[in-house]
């Protein structure tokens, strides 16, 4: 889960710096400058260090130089904004795919809960995923910044943990049924 949550922070974080440069000063060339220079930089650190880069860091820093520019050339810096979704819905495309979920679930897991029911769960994130993408576009381009960047840092990320807590508690359930029944037909 922390590799997830670190993961998070890095694809959002010119989004995050944006918003607090733009807050701070008011200045949206200045916001979408840094923030375009965080996301070559991310980028360029992964290449000087080996690691793999893969779909969703060239779509990230892709994105950062896009929606920065649109932002600049229109004057509006809800554009940027927008990033999170495009995140959220090539995050949710992925999802879609059926089993995905399997390979992330510790053996205990697969082992003791449904195929169907993991498919289920995997189909759900999708479905949570596209809806916070939704809802993003809808609070960039309706709200203030500031709303956004609470929506951004607590509703969307409090959505995903909660997610999260839901899927433990409800597979940790199934689990223990699973053993306890096995465990009574056991002599």
């Amino acid at each position: 889960m922390q590799t997830a949550l670190l993961q998070l922070a890095e694809d959002f974080l010119t989004a995050i710096v944006f918003v607090i440069i733009y807050l701070a000063t008011g200045n949206l060339a200045a916001a979408v400058g840094i923030a375009i220079a965080i996301g070559i930089a991310q980028f360029a650190l992964l290449r000087f260090r080996g690691r793999g880069i893969d779909v969703m860091q060239y779509l990230s820093v892709g994105l950062v130089i896009a929606l920065g520019g649109i932002s600049l050339v229109f004057n509006d810096p809800r554009f940027v904004l927008l990033k999170p979704s495009a995140i959220h819905f090539a995050i949710a495309a992925v999802m879609l795919r059926r089993g995905w979920l399997a390979r992330y679930m510790p053996p205990i897991v697969t082992q003791n809960v449904s195929e169907s029911v993991l498919t289920a769960t995997g189909y759900a994130w999708a479905a949570l995923m596209i809806a916070l993408g939704t809802l993003n576009i809808y609070i960039a381009m309706s709200f203030s910044i500031e709303i956004w960047a609470w929506w951004i840092s607590a509703g969307a990320l409090g959505a995903k943990i909660a997610a999260l807590v839901v899927q433990f508690v409800v597979f940790r359930t199934l689990v223990r049924r699973k053993m306890r029944a096995i465990a009574q037909v056991s002599p």
